[in-house]
């Protein structure tokens, strides 16, 4: 018969516990002091010196660096192209849904296949930036994981919905779970890499987006055969199938979604350090041992190119919204059946692929952001100009679909990366990406309303307003350019480097990019 732990035991292992719960927290306030206390970084050091700091750095840790950067682009950026893969697909496919009659057999009218879009947006206004604060709280690789293991679950839901208030449930519980990933994705990967190496894996990871919108595609297409299969619609396939996949797949994320690099599970110490010291380099210190208060999220809330970023982006998503979510019915209206339509949405898709990954590795070659974006985005309004004005053409009206993909879907990630990587420090990244995602993904609200089924087959209002938002993602994005300009100009003032050096330690880590040596880029 076992012995019941005496009182005196527990006691001891009461006191044990809170040992080390004290030292736990002791050595938490040591590290913030030490990060806080140490030298300051010097960055106006040329590129050149930099790279040669680096080198240095690599021999002191006995780093081999390029070997080091295949390893982070291998366990970062894939575990992060399936978790959004995931979420993307889950996301978008209740226009493949549509296609098969979703609206009809929930008896769906008016504006209720609008609203239940909609309605996954709304949780994006509160939870975004909640999400990136929370994860510094919780690790990265739980939180995120379990998010998406429940994003799977509520899909499966989806298809036992007999109601439009059962959609409309699922819809926001969606939004709840997948609210968190894009901004959290951005946060961590944009501290895994300099300005000079970040684009070309934003992009490849947001390639993901449109891998996941022709897949949705090619799925739908091949479940049309399921039809009445143990008395469900290949509607309710649709959900079953991707919510199934997903959900197990979250599983395996746990495993493989990487932390912060300060707690990389993949990295040995030697390699943490090596890469702590090498982004330091270059970004200046990012204050990760720090712990943050609401009053220095309160602080980033004051920063006018948040806002700025967050309209252009907000710009943009409404058209790209629009187009993953009507872009199958867009060409079944050309002429086309169902199962054609499922399949002929696939080819665009795969199109923006190609064409982001590419643009990217040119802005990370050329070291430029501004004319790629503007760029993308005057491609995805010819597109939409000739969906607005193709008429009976058809092939014109297809071929701007083609247009419309490759331009969004390459500016986003573009504007995306770029505001990431001009905020620096944990605080700033954190709240930056947050709430730029977080506003931005108000377009979706916009993008549901705008394409209402008694305007089909043109929907000319819809491509109407559409157009106007891309053109305005210009203008802002020349705002977010000229801001820049003037926050580098005001910082080779003595005046500026002045207040900059009667601050403390803590405060100029805690600002990050206000560091008067800080680099843009353009």
């Amino acid at each position: 018969m076992e012995k019941s732990p005496s009182p005196a035991e527990n006691s001891g292992s009461s006191v044990s516990s809170i040992q080390k719960v004290d030292a736990a927290l002791t050595t938490s306030r040591i590290a913030e002091q030490n990060e806080i206390n140490a030298a300051t970084v010097d960055l106006s050091l040329s590129e050149e010196l930099k790279d040669q700091k680096v080198e240095e750095l690599a021999k002191e840790y006995g780093v081999d660096i390029k070997r080091l950067r295949w390893k982070i682009d291998l366990c970062v950026v894939p575990p992060f192209c399936l978790m959004y893969f995931l979420s993307f697909l889950d996301r978008v496919n209740i226009s493949n849904a549509k296609i098969y009659g979703i609206e009809a057999d929930l008896g769906l009218h008016g504006q209720q296949f609008n609203i239940a879009l909609t309605v996954f947006f709304v949780p994006y206004i509160i939870f975004e930036v909640l999400s990136n604060y929370m994860l510094k709280i919780v690790k990265p690789h739980l939180w995120l994981s379990v998010m998406i293991f429940l994003f799977g679950i509520v899909t499966i839901c989806l298809a036992y919905s007999h109601s439009f208030g059962g959609l409309v449930a699922c819809r926001f519980l969606l939004g709840t779970f997948e609210s968190g990933s894009f901004p959290a994705i951005f946060y961590i990967m944009s501290n895994f890499y300099t300005t000079m190496e970040s684009q070309r894996r934003f992009s490849i990871f947001f390639s993901c987006t449109c891998l996941a919108g022709g897949c949705a595609g090619a799925i739908a297409y091949r479940l049309q055969d399921l039809q009445g299969v143990h008395g469900l619609n290949s509607w309710q396939w649709i959900y079953i199938v991707e919510g199934s996949v997903t959900a197990g797949l979250a599983i395996l994320l746990f495993f493989i979604v990487p932390d912060f690099p300060e707690q990389a599970r993949f990295l040995s110490e030697g390699e943490r350090s090596f890469l702590k010291k090498k982004l330091e380099v270059f970004a200046g210190k990012s204050g990760f041992e720090i712990k943050q208060t609401w009053r220095d999220v309160a602080q980033v809330f004051k920063e006018p190119l948040m806002y700025i970023a967050s309209l252009a982006y907000f710009c943009l998503i409404v058209p790209a919204y629009s187009y993953a979510y009507f872009a199958p019915t867009i060409i079944k209206e050309l002429g086309y059946t169902a199962m054609t339509a499922q399949a002929y949405s696939i080819y665009p898709w795969l199109v923006s692929l190609g064409f982001s990954i590419i643009l990217a590795f040119v802005s990370d070659k050329t070291r430029i952001r501004a004319p790629y974006a503007i760029l993308a985005s005057v491609i995805a309004i010819i597109g939409l100009a000739m969906v607005f004005a193709g008429g009976s053409h058809t092939h014109l009206k297809y071929g701007g679909c083609f247009l419309v993909a490759t331009g969004l879907y390459s500016a986003m990630p573009i504007l995306v990366c770029w505001m990431s990587l001009t905020f620096a420090g944990h605080i700033r990244k954190s709240v930056g990406t947050g709430y730029v995602i977080g506003y931005g993904n108000i377009g979706g609200i916009v993008s549901s309303f705008i394409f209402p089924n008694s305007e089909a087959p043109s929907y000319r209002k819809g491509l109407a307003i559409c157009l106007g938002f891309s053109a305005l993602s210009i203008i802002f994005i020349l705002a977010f350019l000229a801001n820049l300009m003037i926050y580098t100009r005001a910082k080779k003032t003595a005046s500026y480097r002045e207040k900059w050096d009667k601050l403390s330690n803590r405060e100029k880590i805690m600002k990050g990019d206000y560091n008067p040596d800080y680099r843009y880029q353009y």
